[in-house]
């Protein structure tokens, strides 16, 4: 991917740096199109079901050596996933709903550290261009207390620290970079035209990640 060795220079095509030193942008996110919240959520049904299945289908074979009994419980667990994958969609489709189809969120990334900021369901990415706008200082006098009081509204904050990641992973199709800690999971999401300026920069400031 390619490099940029300025990034104090970098105007991207939503990226923006700001004058209180931090880069910011927007993403809306459509929760029925793009499967990631569909496969986060699965994903965590997947290993429990797997998990169990591991554990008593070895307790099942070691006491009864019965391969009968085994198949059984497999199907059974095979049941469960489809179950719980249907189960998982209409959740979504339920939280998509509620949040009127779209997932927003602003996201802050500076030499120590990257946030995924959740922002009120009412809130639309007309408003959070305009925070960007005065962040950036083009448009307020005081982008500082604006800034603020929007972010104080926000639902959640989930902060990556670079000396805490230890792995980094890119989908580029689905505008996701994953970000891990050792107990600790975020995604940023950023649209292709500026990918691969955050991507290098997160993985330039993350030197224990792999």
């Amino acid at each position: 991917m390619k490099g940029y060795l300025d990034d104090s220079q970098y105007q991207g095509n939503e990226v923006r740096l700001c004058n209180d030193g931090k880069y910011r942008w927007i993403y809306e996110m459509n929760m029925i199109t793009n499967p990631t919240i569909f496969l986060t959520v699965y994903k965590i049904f997947f290993y429990i079901i797997l998990i169990g299945f591991a554990i008593f289908g070895t307790i099942l074979y070691g006491i009864h050596g019965d391969w009968a009994g085994l198949w059984d419980m497999a199907k059974g667990a095979l049941i469960a996933l489809g179950g719980f994958a249907v189960l998982t969609f209409l959740g979504v489709l339920l939280v998509s709903f509620i949040h009127g189809g779209k997932y927003v969120v602003l996201f802050e990334m500076d030499e120590n550290e990257i946030a995924h900021i959740q922002m009120p369901r009412q809130v639309e990415k007309g408003e959070l261009i305009g925070l960007l706008t005065a962040l950036v200082g083009a448009a307020a006098k005081s982008p500082t207390a604006m800034g603020a009081g929007m972010l104080a509204a926000a639902n959640n904050k989930s902060t990556s620290v670079y000396s805490k990641v230890r792995r980094i992973k890119a989908y580029r199709r689905r505008d996701l970079i994953k970000v891990n800690q050792r107990l600790f999971r975020n995604q940023v999401y950023v649209h292709d035209k500026d990918f691969d300026f955050v991507y290098d920069f997160i993985r330039k400031h993350c030197t224990n990640a792999k």
